[in-house]
């Protein structure tokens, strides 16, 4: 393909992708090298991954583009604002309301963003009559690595992709093409000496610039973990109840960010700030009917049960205290151990006590039973 017809087809592309509503559309060589690959070998060596067992069964396909796919000459990565139109972190001071990420607020992207992402490929593949594939996050390709190289911005020291123009607030898309197509050049790191995101976790997840040990994770920890969550980190998870935006949130590149202008991507009312004894009282088929088409629907109606009783436990609010007690009698082992952790923190160490007579003879499970144990050895 001559250069300036290369060029020229890379407008187009770009127009095309302004068109099906992307906010930047760039491109990378898909089998030149990276060090990409060395960084997710040791990040599963180190155990970073945590429970995450398909990163280490993936990482053979995960490591090169073209381990995906070995005709891919080109990568197209697309990227989606999302924006929010208030900061984040001002919602954490509302302790009796639940926090949700804000990329899954609103409807859930990967449908929207799939779709738009193959109409944007048949094009390409009509205009080279080359092949082409797409992908959004759920498929074993690293997009991050790809958005940097494409120059849609750089993995900042915690790991996520930042941009001059959006700061933090990217949907990513991929497009695999075996055309070649030119190149854009990828963007220098501007990180610099700033700690902010480092500095902001709450629970240390951060063991190094540009290392995440998604075992502390937040966004790890109600999403992804399943089971009861490590005692020394329940404290530390705040109002969060799916996902954390703290260290994308306070990234001074921000000030550059826009609002978002997908109103399918907007916050369902339901979804900002939500009430945490509305949720807590919600039964599996009320969880399915409050989150249809939602990300939150990922982490399920148990993990997300006890997501919020930890942050029942941590709100300080004593009239929280019925909707975690209703859920002593909860079927599943999981809830019942949130349930008691919560009213560990809230309740006088004599009712607690008092309460854990009562229901400790007929506890059947015992991590349920560890968990009255260790609400009674409290300080």
């Amino acid at each position: 393909m001559p250069t300036s017809t290369s060029s020229e087809l890379v407008r187009a592309l770009r127009s095309a992708a302004k068109a099906q509503g992307f906010d930047v559309c760039r491109v990378a060589d898909a089998r030149a090298p990276w060090d990409a690959a060395q960084g997710l070998r040791n990040y599963i060596a180190q155990e970073h991954h945590g429970t995450m067992s398909w990163m280490d069964s993936t990482m053979t396909r995960r490591a090169h583009p073209t381990a995906m796919w070995a005709g891919a000459k080109s990568a197209v990565v697309l990227g989606l604002n999302y924006g929010p139109r208030d900061n984040p972190l001002a919602a954490l001071e509302h302790t009796s309301r639940g926090v949700i990420s804000v990329y899954a607020q609103g409807q859930d992207y990967h449908v929207l963003i799939k779709k738009r992402l193959k109409q944007l490929a048949r094009w390409l593949a009509d205009e080279t009559n080359e092949e082409v594939k797409v992908f959004v996050d759920t498929a074993p390709l690293m997009e991050k690595p790809l958005a940097a190289r494409a120059g849609l911005g750089w993995q900042g020291k915690h790991t996520n992709l930042v941009s001059r123009d959006f700061g933090s607030w990217l949907f990513l898309g991929v497009v695999l093409s075996a055309a070649e197509l030119p190149a854009d050049r990828p963007t220098a790191d501007h990180c610099g000496s700033c700690r902010s995101c480092l500095d902001i976790c709450p629970t240390g997840a951060f063991p190094a610039p540009y290392q995440l040990d998604a075992r502390k994770c937040i966004s790890y920890l109600t999403i992804e973990h399943d089971g009861p969550i490590a005692r020394d980190l329940r404290a530390k998870m705040g109002n969060h109840i799916f996902g954390c935006d703290d260290c994308l949130a306070v990234c001074p590149w921000n000030k550059y960010a826009q609002l978002g202008h997908e109103a399918a991507l907007w916050p369902r009312p339901e979804n900002a700030a939500p009430d945490l004894a509305a949720l807590c009282a919600l039964d599996e088929a009320g969880f399915a009917e409050l989150f249809v088409g939602s990300p939150v629907k990922r982490a399920g109606y148990k993990k997300l049960v006890r997501n919020v009783l930890i942050a029942i436990g941590n709100s300080g609010n004593g009239e929280l205290v019925a909707g975690a007690r209703a859920r002593l009698g909860d079927e599943y082992p999981m809830i019942r151990g949130a349930a008691i952790w919560a009213l560990s923190r809230l309740l006088p160490a004599k009712d607690f006590a008092a309460l854990a007579k009562t229901h400790i003879p007929d506890e059947p499970d015992q991590t349920v039973k560890d968990e009255w144990a260790a609400g009674m050895e409290r300080p």
